[in-house]
């Protein structure tokens, strides 16, 4: 079977017949239909650093999506980068939110921590990393819409993805600003 014959499943054809017909298929990556066939989109939200941008962010959700419940539906948070981070750096900044915000334990988050280094590389200014929430099953991660490696542990997804959906994010403005075009898609 060819490449091109194994992509092109029932499946993926429904969802991209799906895509066209609501009209987000060009704006939605390929790996986000692998994922939500009915989807919507959120974004760009923007993070910015003592007035440096950071990143744009998507979220990509099903529709029907509910903002009050946001860990417990499946989910693709796409952040893309405006300036040059080191994947450590990254790993870093996510454990120290992980912490602020208490989940998990000392040993889960060293864990954790470890598999963050081994998963998120350097990015440059335009580059893409994505981060799939799967409920009960854990995170699977992209890095220009190529899978990266996976963290099959719903505990940490619930840890990670709350750095910019809980309520108590330290990006309020960010969260505010995916939820509120989600809410007016309604």
């Amino acid at each position: 079977m060819s490449r091109s014959t194994r992509w092109f499943t029932p499946a993926r054809f429904v969802a991209a017949a799906l895509a066209l017909h609501t009209g987000v298929a060009a704006a939605t990556p390929a790996l986000v239909r692998n994922y939500i066939s009915d989807v919507q989109v959120a974004g760009p939200g923007r993070l910015t650093w003592f007035g440096f941008r950071v990143y744009d962010a998507h979220l990509y959700v099903p529709r029907g999506y509910d903002t009050r419940a946001p860990l417990a539906q499946p989910f693709v948070l796409e952040l893309q980068y405006a300036r040059a981070l080191k994947g450590r750096a990254i790993a870093d900044a996510s454990l120290d939110e992980i912490e602020r915000l208490r989940f998990g334990n000392d040993l889960q988050r060293r864990r954790w921590h470890a598999r963050m280094v081994e998963l998120f590389p350097d990015v440059d200014a335009g580059r893409k990393l994505a981060g799939v929430h799967l409920p009960r099953v854990g995170a699977h991660f992209y890095f220009d819409g190529r899978f990266i490696g996976a963290v099959d542990d719903p505990e940490f997804a619930r840890a990670f993805f709350s750095i910019w959906l809980d309520e108590r994010t330290r990006a309020p403005q960010l969260r505010a600003t995916l939820f509120e075009q989600l809410e007016a898609q309604r």
